[in-house]
């Protein structure tokens, strides 16, 4: 059975990031084609890049980054669920990504955005770091308004048809992790 990390991409405090990415959870995981977990990288405090070593030696020296490395080993793609901030991803969510190098390699990637401006200008950014990790990013992305998807008390409640965007995301995201899974 494949499976797919939905990441939790942020760690500030208050984050929307939550509450998106434990609902893309509960949609995703009545699929019976992938096992589906939810992976926190506030659970890893990873301090800015710390490794002396490039990710691409392979070669961690430090706890959190070989725990961070082993959880992310363990799965065959990923749903990055993230915020926009100042037309980018958040600092956390790219500082995770950069700790690792092979582990992210040749794995399937999707996204799901939220802010002002529905968070596309912050996955524009991943699409780039993504394929630098020789991962593979599946076009359909989930997007959120902080003015459309979320009440005035910052509850998220989306709209039911972002169901169905989480579906058409998943129903390219799961054969590319199958195909990929076949060349590592």
């Amino acid at each position: 059975m494949l499976k797919i990390g939905i990441i939790i991409g942020s760690t500030r405090p208050g984050r929307n990031a939550e509450q998106v990415a434990k609902w893309y959870y509960e949609v995703a995981k009545e699929r019976t084609d992938a096992e589906f977990e939810l992976i926190d990288i506030a659970d890893y405090n990873l301090p800015l890049l710390d490794e002396v070593l490039p990710a691409g030696y392979h070669q961690y020296e430090n706890e959190h980054t070989k725990k961070w490395a082993a959880k992310i080993a363990e799965f065959d793609g990923f749903v990055m669920v993230t915020p926009e901030y100042n037309h980018s991803t958040s600092a956390a969510l790219k500082n995770a990504i950069d700790y690792l190098g092979l582990e992210w390699n040749n794995k399937a990637v999707g996204f799901v955005s939220y802010g002002s401006a529905m968070g596309v200008r912050a996955v524009e950014h991943l699409r780039q770091i993504v394929g630098e990790l020789q991962m593979a990013d599946v076009r359909e992305q989930v997007m959120f308004s902080l003015f459309t998807d979320f009440n005035e008390d910052g509850v998220f409640q989306p709209g039911e048809s972002k169901e169905n965007s989480v579906n058409d995301q998943l129903n390219q995201l799961i054969p590319w992790a199958k195909a990929l899974k076949t060349i590592r």
